[in-house]
């Protein structure tokens, strides 16, 4: 499991910022306001070969708890502290230690989390004027230049120290994992009642009963399974009782262990932004992807009404053109015998492995078809494919110079591949490598 890590403290301290230079990438808002940052951010990190989740919170504003935008992100803050393995908690260098800072490091304290304590914009390390901070009582602070990237490595070398020691479990390759993800009350335990037979976890019309990822191990056909029924996934502004022992970081987590993921969509609500980020997740994670349309029942139809609702999964969710959509009603159990089936078959797609010899007849045949474009008159020349990996299927491609396939023609490459080879169900990484190149 990848630890959690996250970044809290009063607002316009910088914590977006640190977020942002950390992973490397502008995702969380950034603006000179207190207050923009209102939902968790979450996004996967790493420093020196350890991999971690990062959360970012909003500012945690004491005088304005009033307020019902204050006291949401409270709520949330409270929920990122009981998930995190470590916090970082960030303060102003510039206007020193305050009365906010303190009560925030008392809120930490009682967690009894590991806190590394970040005192950022010190933009200017031959003038160090940061002691006062010891005051907080939570550990050396590290002085920081989020802006300029100056000190984060000392800040992160902290945060990795204080990282828990997991006891993995060992990976049996006979068992084939599956998650059940979705929104609060879309049917997840319903569902994983009618696959299990029996009644194994609290079903309710209340959004967020689950409140954590269960594991549930069962054979069918001769084939082993673990099912891992996960807490909903509700939208952040929603999070209101700091109470619920649901969160979207255990349901990544459930993600990050599954071989095959199971996405279940409401039909009375079609797809929705939320579908889309927990789909997403998935995806970039590699994992095997069946769309389950569970309530079917509930939705009145016609012959055209499955073939719409299909096609608008395809448009609104276009990057998962590989996975199979099932409909059904956990409810009644019309059609989830088929569930299991599709489970199967992925595991199988994303397990295949296909010859070198074969691979490179396919991709001869694409390169007559469609042979790569010139850029600014230089010419790609692909050389040869060989498959390097499964769950998803990894195949390298070695060429003269990676700098000349165009993401557009990887595209073409992945759909001839699966035209040939199926896939089906399952992302395909294309590994662009020079020619040369150590595996």
């Amino acid at each position: 499991m990848k630890p959690i890590v996250a970044l809290v403290g009063r607002p316009n301290v910088g914590k977006s910022t640190l977020f942002n230079r950390i992973i490397g990438e502008r995702k969380a808002i950034v603006e000179d306001t207190p207050g923009i940052t209102r939902d968790r951010l979450y996004e996967d990190a790493d420093w020196c070969g350890h991999d971690f989740i990062l959360i970012d919170t909003g500012g945690i504003d004491f005088e304005n708890m009033e307020g019902q935008i204050e006291s949401r992100i409270y709520q949330q803050v409270l929920l990122a502290i009981e998930e995190a393995d470590v916090i970082i908690l960030v303060t102003d260098g510039m206007s020193g230690l305050t009365d906010e800072d303190m009560r925030a490091a008392s809120i930490l304290k009682r967690s009894n989390k590991p806190i590394v304590l970040a005192v950022n914009k010190i933009d200017h390390f031959d003038n160090l004027d940061y002691y006062e901070f010891y005051r907080l009582g939570v550990g050396e602070p590290i002085p920081v230049s989020s802006i300029h990237g100056m000190n984060t490595g000392d800040l992160l070398d902290a945060v990795v120290a204080a990282f828990p020691e997991y006891e993995y479990e060992e990976e049996d390759d006979e068992v084939i994992r599956f998650a059940l993800i979705g929104r609060p009350n879309v049917g997840k335990s319903s569902l994983s009642n009618r696959l299990l037979g029996e009644e194994r976890t609290i079903v309710s019309d209340i959004p967020g009963t689950t409140r954590d990822s269960i594991d549930s191990p069962f054979e069918a056909g001769g084939q082993r399974y673990i099912l891992i029924d996960t807490a909903g996934l509700r939208r952040q502004g929603k999070i209101k009782d700091t109470t619920e022992k649901y969160s979207i970081i255990r349901t990544l987590r459930s993600v990050d262990r599954s071989d095959v993921v199971l996405l279940l969509l409401d039909a009375t609500d079609g797809v929705t932004e939320q579908d889309k980020k927990i789909a997403g997740y998935a995806h970039e994670a590699g994992k095997g992807m069946l769309i389950v349309v569970n309530k079917w029942d509930a939705v009145e139809k016609d012959e055209k009404t499955m073939k719409k609702f299909e096609e608008d999964i395809r448009a609104e969710m276009s990057f998962l053109n590989y996975a199979p959509i099932v409909f059904i009603s956990a409810l009644t159990g019309k059609r989830v015998h088929t569930v299991m089936g599709w489970v199967r078959f992925i595991s199988e797609q994303q397990n295949m492995r296909i010859p070198t010899s074969r691979m490179n007849e396919v991709l001869g045949e694409a390169l007559r078809l469609n042979p790569p474009p010139t850029d600014k008159g230089r010419k790609c020349r692909i050389l040869y494919a060989t498959q390097v990996g499964v769950k998803p299927p990894k195949i390298a491609i070695y060429v003269n110079d990676p700098d000349l396939v165009h993401f557009s023609y990887e595209r073409y490459l992945i759909n001839q591949i699966r035209q040939s080879f199926g896939f089906e169900g399952t992302p395909v990484w294309l590994l662009i490598r020079k020619n040369n190149e150590k595996e």
